[in-house]
């Protein structure tokens, strides 16, 4: 079986969240309201949108296939309880090889919908994590916390997936 293109696309996303709410979960309660400007806002709010638009991502564009969270109130440690089954749900779906230009639509608790390709919302997906992973990285080092090595190459690394010579 041929692993889908975005399969590190979508590993390194969770994997890099999973290792950001790690480091989070060291923080005081007072670290975790920290809110550096330029960013979302605080870092427990940012945590919580970041995982709880990503249940949502996958929610809409699996059909369902993993409950989205409600993730206002959610700790650290829930946080990270709700990321873990993600990467099970990004690698099923990119395995079924989503026709990129299938429309998606997701329906909102308002009634209102909103109507996209399947490879915009992918890589929506990819561009929201990395977006808010990069202010949450900003407001540790604002606090003197070392952020964790998250790109791709030390995804990579972790996974046994480069080498050199």
């Amino acid at each position: 079986m041929t692993r889908s293109l975005l399969a590190d696309a979508f590993g390194h996303h969770v994997w890099a969240t999973l290792q950001l709410l790690d480091v989070c979960a060291t923080l005081s309660d007072e670290q975790l309201q920290a809110d550096e400007p330029g960013t979302y806002g605080p870092i427990l709010e940012t945590m919580r949108h970041l995982v709880g638009a990503d249940r949502s991502y996958l929610f809409v564009t699996s059909g369902g296939a993993l409950p989205a969270i409600a993730e206002a109130g959610m700790d650290i440690a829930q946080l990270r309880q709700a990321m873990e089954p993600a990467a099970d749900g990004w690698a099923a779906l990119l395995a079924t090889n989503p026709d990129p230009e299938v429309t998606v639509t997701r329906h909102r608790d308002d009634g209102t919908r909103s109507h996209a390709p399947m490879g915009v919302r992918l890589a929506q997906v990819v561009h929201h994590g990395t977006d808010h992973r990069s202010q949450i990285c900003t407001a540790l080092t604002s606090l003197g916390v070392t952020p964790p090595e998250i790109d791709v190459w030390d995804y990579a690394a972790s996974e046994g997936r480069i080498s050199e010579d």
